[in-house]
Formats: structure tokens, C-alpha cells, sequence
């Protein structure tokens, strides 16, 4: 018999009103206080745009962790034809990727994939991570020699493309094209992405499509000791034919390249603006750097890369107080649900001394396997700047990206004055 279960009611022209005001450039500079009027509707709620809206921790834990609960695959996407953000090519790219692959074949893709940055492959590139923090900050230093500086064109969008490019073995001259691409291919996965920003979604999918093709048949024509090589030759002895092995590859290549830098980029920048916004915190830092791999964590927790998170019921399934039907979305609200305060204590504070959980590198099997190499750059990077730019403060106020789902900082300028 199927459950009795209360329909939250919830006003759909004022949670859209919230998201129109998220997308402002005050909502993006300080989104927690919408967030807090979106929790005010309930741990789980109706969308304006169908499925629902979940804002509790202990809900989005309990998806997350889920081994049942499903991503929105190529399967699904394909199946919303009235939905055009869902079959746009770039959409369809995000599907194949790693994070968006449904058991058994993400347990496959998975397992093809192996530890990519296990610890003795950090002992490989600390060292060149760390000659790569020197170049940046160099030339963050020069810069403010003449004046107030952008950290986020010089160093947050810069450390990123040059650890992931070299690990992948590719060329120093591609790094600001493959940048570019990925910030651009990363708007088709927004709540309401424009058709302008579809499009920019389109063609930057449809240039890493060319791109990581011709590096796959490169390295298959010329193989070498680097992650790609390895990947196609993984996938020769998994699958008999040579263009399913070489587009498994492929996929591997573009999910790394995306998720390695947009989301690093915004783990850069957001920890080193939220020291210099809360200097009694940096102050506390600096005489305690121990805290400092700590500052990682709060700041995935205080504001990730990413704010809203999609899965998809398998089947009719109580969640909270709400039945979710099967192939229905939920939005877990990340950004919301990292401040509920059942979950933390003063969850409006940040803390470099929190030692907090978070779904900043998501969870469960979709754990992301780029976490250990997020933590060493950011840990790197803040030890180094600790000592070499103590009067580092921000000189105008931040720039942001109009989004929701993927925030993203234009603009931090800095000075040392």
C-alpha cells in the first residue's frame, strides 16, 4: 500500500524569486543568507521546474551515500525530450563522463581508472606542483609591484592547468584553449542555462571533443609514460574493439581536464578571499599552520565549487517526509545544506580550525578522484603564500560568474600595499 505522505507547501514564485536573486551579483557575493530562506521552506520541497529541492544535510547525505539513488546518465537525459539543456552536446559529453556513469558501468569505468593519485604519484608531482606555485606567485608579485593584481587570472586559474597539464604530459601552449574550453562546456550543467550559454557550452564540447581525439590517437600512434597512454592500454585489454577502447579514453581525458579545473580554480580562489576576508582567521593561521590543511575543508565546506548536485529516484522512494517518484530529480542544495545548522556549529562562521565534513568532493561512489591532488595544491599554495605575501589584502570587491549549480569567481583583485 502505497504511503500517505504530506506535500510541502511550498509558494513556487518565490523559490524562483530565490533563484533569480542567486543568479544577481549580490546573491552570488553572499548567496547564505538566500540560502537560509530556501532551508526556511523545508528539508525537501517541490521545484518551479519540476522534481524537488532537498536543503538538509542529513537528506543530501543520505542521497549521496545511496548506492541505489542514480546520476542523470545519457539514459535519462535522452529520455527528456522535452528538455533541451539535457540533450545538447554538451550535456550528452557530461553524460559519458565518469561522475554521471551508473553502475555496473561506472564500477567498470572506475576500476579502468585506478587510483590515479595514490600517494606515491604525489611524491612524483609535489615537486613540480610546488615550481609551478613559485612561477605563479612570482608573477603575482611583479604584478603588484605596479598595483592591485588579479589572483584569479594569475594564480587560481593558472596552478590548476599547469599541474593537471603536465601529470597528462601536454603541451605548456595548450594550457589557456584547454581553460577556456572548460570553463565554457561547464554552463550546459546550470539550473537555466541561457541559449547564448548553450551555445558557448556547445562549441567549447565540441573543440575538447577535437582536441583530446587527436591526443588519444597521438598517444595510441606514439605511446609514453603518461596517464593517457595508460588509459588506452587499459582499455585494449577490456575491450577487443580499438574505437570503444579509444573513446572510453577519450572520456577519461575530457572528465579529467573539466573536473580538474573548474573545480580547483574556485577551491583557489574561495580559500585564499575567505582568509583575506576574515583576517582575524588568517592572523590565527599563520600562528597556527597546522590548521592549514584544515582550510581546505572549511572552505569546501563554507563554498564550493559546487552548489547543487543531481540524482535521480530509481524507483518510487520516500525521502524525508516526500515520495519521489521513479525518474524524478532531486537538486541537493550542497551550498544550503553545508550551512544547516543541525550539522555544524555556527555554520555561518568560518573556521580554519573546523575539521568539518563536507560533500565538496561529493560522496559515496562518486567520491572524486581528483580530491588528494585539490588538497595538495591547495595546501601548497597556502603554505607558500603564508611566507612570502603577509600584507596580501583585497582591493576591490570580487567579481562573480551570474550561476547557481557552478560558482565561479571572475575577478580577485589583490594588492600588497
Amino acid at each position: 500500500m502505497e504511503p500517505t505522505l504530506t506535500t510541502p507547501a511550498v509558494d513556487r514564485r518565490t523559490v524562483a524569486s530565490l533563484f533569480s536573486r542567486l543568479r544577481t551579483r549580490k546573491g552570488q557575493s553572499n548567496p547564505q543568507a538566500l540560502y537560509t530562506e530556501l532551508r526556511n521552506l523545508g528539508d525537501i520541497f517541490p521545484s518551479p521546474w519540476g522534481g524537488h529541492l532537498v536543503t538538509s544535510y542529513a537528506l543530501c547525505d543520505e542521497v549521496m551515500r545511496s548506492r541505489t539513488w542514480r546520476v542523470p546518465d545519457t539514459q535519462w537525459r535522452t529520455s527528456q525530450g522535452n528538455a533541451a539543456r539535457w540533450n545538447t552536446p554538451a550535456s550528452l559529453q557530461t553524460a559519458k563522463s565518469l561522475p554521471m556513469l551508473n553502475p555496473p558501468h561506472h564500477t567498470r569505468v572506475r576500476r579502468s581508472a585506478g587510483n590515479m593519485f595514490d600517494r606515491s604519484t604525489l611524491t612524483e608531482i609535489k615537486g613540480s606542483i610546488a615550481g609551478n606555485i613559485d612561477v605563479v606567485l612570482d608573477r603575482l608579485e611583479k604584478e603588484l609591484l605596479e598595483g592591485p593584481a588579479d589572483f584569479n587570472s594569475l594564480v587560481a586559474d593558472e596552478l590548476p592547468v599547469m599541474s593537471i597539464g603536465t601529470w597528462l604530459g601536454l603541451p605548456r601552449a595548450d594550457y589557456s584553449l584547454l581553460r577556456s574550453l572548460t570553463n565554457d562546456q561547464t554552463l550546459s550543467q546550470e539550473f537555466f542555462p541561457t541559449p547564448s550559454q548553450l551555445a558557448r557550452a556547445d562549441a567549447a564540447a565540441h573543440g575538447l571533443q577535437e582536441y583530446f581525439t587527436a591526443l588519444v590517437r597521438e598517444r595510441r600512434r606514439a605511446p609514453g609514460d603518461d596517464p593517457v597512454s595508460s588509459w588506452i592500454a587499459t582499455w585494449d585489454t577490456l575491450e577487443p574493439d580499438r574505437e570503444t577502447a579509444d573513446a572510453q579514453a577519450h572520456s577519461m581525458a575530457v572528465f579529467v581536464i573539466v573536473a580538474a579545473l573548474e573545480t580547483t580554480e574556485h577551491l583557489l580562489s574561495s580559500m585564499v578571499r575567505l582568509l583575506l576576508e576574515h583576517p582575524e582567521q588568517l592572523d590565527r593561521l599563520r600562528a597556527h599552520p597546522e590548521h592549514i590543511p584544515h582550510v581546505v575543508d572549511e572552505t569546501l565546506r563554507y563554498d564550493p565549487a559546487i552548489h547543487a548536485i543531481s540524482r535521480v529516484a530509481p524507483k518510487d522512494t520516500v525521502l524525508g517526509d516526500t515520495l519521489v517518484r521513479e525518474g524524478e530529480m532531486v537538486q541537493l542544495m550542497v551550498g544550503a545544506a553545508q550551512h544547516d545548522p543541525r550539522q555544524y556549529t555556527d555554520p555561518e562562521n568560518f573556521d580554519v580550525g573546523r575539521r568539518p565534513s563536507h560533500f565538496g568532493f561529493g560522496s559515496g561512489i562518486h567520491y572524486c578522484l581528483g580530491a588528494p591532488l585539490a588538497r595538495l595544491e591547495g595546501k601548497l599554495l597556502l603554505t607558500s603564500m603564508l611566507k612570502r605575501m603577509p600584507a596580501l589584502r583585497i582591493s576591490e570587491a570580487p567579481a562573480w560568474e551570474p550561476r547557481v549549480s557552478f560558482r565561479r569567481l571572475n575577478r580577485l583583485m589583490v594588492t600588497a600595499a
